[in-house]
């Protein structure tokens, strides 16, 4: 059996299991290639949706069988549209019998199917589409009437795994208080640079900065 068929038989034996929500995956990620790994879970100069959830006490699942302890979790993987057609409906149209409740989808190029055709599959689970590439943003929020999907700005993969979180927010009180907090510490280190410029003046300003 190739490795591909024994992945979609995993995906399908997992959504065959009654297992108890909290200790399966709640937000999906899945992408293109990976290729897009940089763009979809960020790198130390540009953050991405690993970091994002992060941020809110998410945990990366790894193994189905073996959550880790924290009580939000997310998993990720590469699912092409155009190479892999049969891996990418075996994951959409198992999600939600998985217990996803929310799947990031990111893809590049011109033909960017990846997150369009994954929501249209996986309905009613809502996906996030991310166009990796800004010439992929026409293909990733080109759904039709009654075939919905959320979208963010090209490579803004922290958008859309916060938008992920916000969805899932209305269900757990917890959540909406990590969503809060950290919205209250990008304000504060906003209003920390803005004191620092007052008072430092421009050239002062520039001079610390450039040192850090």
């Amino acid at each position: 059996m190739s490795d591909l068929d024994t992945l979609i038989d995993d995906l399908e034996a997992q959504a065959a299991r009654e297992t108890d929500p909290a200790d399966t995956p709640d937000v999906g990620v899945i992408m293109g290639s990976d290729s897009d790994l940089d763009v979809m879970m960020g790198t130390e100069a540009d953050p991405g949706a690993h970091d994002a959830f992060t941020d809110v006490g998410f945990a990366e699942q790894t193994d189905y069988d073996d959550p880790p302890d924290a009580r939000f979790t997310f998993e990720t993987f590469v699912v092409s549209a155009h190479r892999t057609p049969a891996l990418m409906y075996a994951y959409a149209d198992t999600a939600a019998d998985r217990g996803l409740d929310v799947i990031v989808a990111g893809a590049g190029g011109k033909s960017a199917d990846l997150p369009n055709m994954t929501a249209s599959i996986a309905y009613p689970v809502p996906v996030v589409g991310v166009p990796v590439q800004e010439k992929s943003v026409d293909s990733v929020i080109g759904m039709p009437t009654g075939a919905p999907i959320v979208a963010v700005d090209a490579g803004k993969s922290y958008n859309a795994a916060l938008s992920a979180v916000q969805i899932l927010a209305r269900e757990h009180g917890e959540l909406r208080e990590r969503l809060e907090a950290l919205h209250a510490d990008q304000g504060d280190a906003v209003a920390a640079v803005s004191r620092s410029l007052h008072e430092l003046g421009t050239p002062g300003f520039r001079a610390r900065r450039d040192e850090d």
